[in-house]
C-alpha cells in the first residue's frame, strides 16, 4: 500500500509541474498578445495622427490659395 501512495504522490508532483510550465506559457501568450494590441493602437493612433496632420496642410494651403485669387 506504501507502494501505490508513493507512486500517486510522485504523479502528482508530476502533475503538478506540468500544469506550472502550462501557466508560464500562457502568461507568455497574454504577455505576447497585449504587446501586440499596444502595438496596433500606437500605429493606429500613428497614422490618425498623420492623416489629421495632412488634413491641417491642405487646409491652410486652401486658405492661402483663396487669399490669393
Amino acid at each position: 500500500m506504501k507502494k501505490v501512495l508513493f507512486v500517486l504522490a510522485i504523479a502528482a508532483f508530476a502533475a503538478c509541474n506540468n500544469a506550472a510550465e502550462t501557466t508560464t506559457e500562457a502568461a507568455e501568450a497574454t504577455v505576447d498578445s497585449a504587446a501586440a494590441a499596444v502595438e496596433a493602437t500606437v500605429d493606429s493612433a500613428k497614422a490618425s495622427i498623420d492623416s489629421t496632420a495632412a488634413a491641417a496642410v491642405d487646409s491652410a494651403k486652401a486658405a492661402v490659395d483663396s487669399l490669393k485669387k
